[in-house]
């Protein structure tokens, strides 16, 4: 069974950065391709960011484009999420996601595990 544990969550200053990491145990991470997931209070989970397998490509949510930056070290079994220039419309919860059966994720329906989340909260 895949284990997803995200961290570096915290509370930031409009402006500043943070990175979240998220640690893959259970399975072989680089048959997996990863994905960033972000929920705000009141609203739907939504998509942030995804890398595939080898890390080659990377999609973003227009919101974050230029802002934010998705890596996997497959050595190390992990996916980060680098924030800069983070805004208070950045605020919510951060879910790590995994996927065994597309080179893309994009989208909630596809996700096969999810980390517990990390809350990230951007104040003005």
């Amino acid at each position: 069974q895949v284990q997803l544990v995200e961290s570096g969550g915290g509370s930031v200053q409009a402006g500043g950065s943070l990175r979240l990491s998220c640690a893959f145990s259970g399975r072989t991470f680089s048959s997996y391709t990863m994905g960033w997931f972000r929920q705000a209070p009141g609203k739907e989970r939504e998509f942030v960011a995804t890398v595939t397998r080898s890390g080659a490509a990377t999609v973003y949510a227009d919101s974050v484009k230029g802002r934010f930056t998705i890596a996997r070290d497959n050595a190390k079994n992990t996916v980060y999420l680098q924030m800069n220039s983070l805004k208070p419309e950045d605020t919510a919860i951060y879910y790590c996601a995994a996927a065994g059966g597309v080179a893309l994720l994009t989208t909630t329906a596809r996700v096969d595990y999810w980390g517990q989340g990390t809350q990230v909260t951007v104040s003005s």
